[in-house]
């Protein structure tokens, strides 16, 4: 390791992806890189340090995270101005993603020094592959808001939505999440839970929204570790599937009111997606 980091990496900030939990999947040129910068800054440093300690790498390291990134960029930049490589790295997987580092690259990038990526584990991608959720696009929510009231409206934002959508949630807030999910977009909606990905007591389970409160509160477990939560996309609305009455009402407000405003009329009274609604007449009209 010492002749690895004598030989010095290029000036840039590298954006290392590391293991979610099994150390097995660091990657070779994630620890190449980890021997050989000047500086690792990490989310948590004492979390980092251990998995430094695992691969016998010593490097200095700094504190980047949600709290001080701002602050941080500026010791980062400087450690950039002198020449020296420097590597970003999170509590597990990738940065920047739902995790500090973001602005941390946006400024560096400012400042006119290359970032590279160093790819590797994703909590996100690792859930999707075993969900057996079917579609070739999907949306990355993220975090829900953790306030009930907002949480739910982001809830709705996502009911027309066809791609899959992926998000995270702590354990401490699993169980009122899902709960808003299941009364938001109706019982019928899947929903895969990938719970503790690559760690010891891995778990992946897919079920209706209807099942989901059920399975959390079969084990006590399952409201410990954190979690990738996969909804199946909105299944395309028809007019045929909208329903032959709603079709009817739609259309006799639309001989009266504007398109948009029969449309949203209709949306909520039902809760069928306006946008469709609106589609629908445009369709007619044409």
């Amino acid at each position: 390791m010492k002749a690895e980091r004598e030989a010095a990496l290029p000036t840039a900030l590298y954006v290392v992806a590391t293991p979610l939990g099994n150390l097995g999947d660091i990657t070779a040129r994630a620890r190449e890189v980890l021997a050989r910068v000047a500086v690792v800054a990490a989310e948590d440093t004492r979390h980092s340090q251990r998995l430094l300690d695992a691969l016998g790498i010593r490097a200095r390291m700094m504190a980047l995270h949600e709290h001080n990134e701002q602050q941080a960029v500026g010791a980062l930049l400087e450690h950039l101005q002198a020449g020296v490589a420097v590597a970003l790295i999170t509590d597990a997987g990738t940065p920047a993603i739902s995790d500090p580092g973001a602005r941390a690259v946006a400024r560096v990038q400012a400042a006119g020094f290359t970032v590279t990526p160093v790819p590797g584990p994703c909590a996100a991608v690792a859930a999707l592959s075993a969900s057996g959720l079917v579609g070739t696009r999907f949306d990355f929510v993220g975090f829900l808001p953790p306030r009930a009231q907002a949480r739910r409206a982001a809830i709705a934002a996502l009911r027309e939505r066809e791609p899959v959508q992926v998000l995270y949630e702590a354990p401490h807030r699993i169980v009122e999440c899902v709960a808003d999910l299941r009364d938001v977009l109706g019982g019928a909606r899947e929903i895969v839970f990938a719970r503790e990905l690559t760690k010891l007591h891995e778990e992946i389970a897919r079920m209706s929204l209807a099942d989901a409160p059920a399975w959390l509160a079969a084990d006590a477990n399952r409201q410990r570790g954190e979690y990738v939560l996969l909804l199946a996309g909105a299944p395309p609305q028809t007019a045929e599937a909208i329903g032959a009455r709603e079709t009817a009402l739609l259309r006799a407000l639309a001989e009266h009111l504007p398109p948009k405003t029969a449309a949203a009329i209709v949306a909520g009274h039902t809760g069928l997606p306006k946008k469709r609604l609106y589609e629908i007449l445009l369709a007619q009209k044409d």
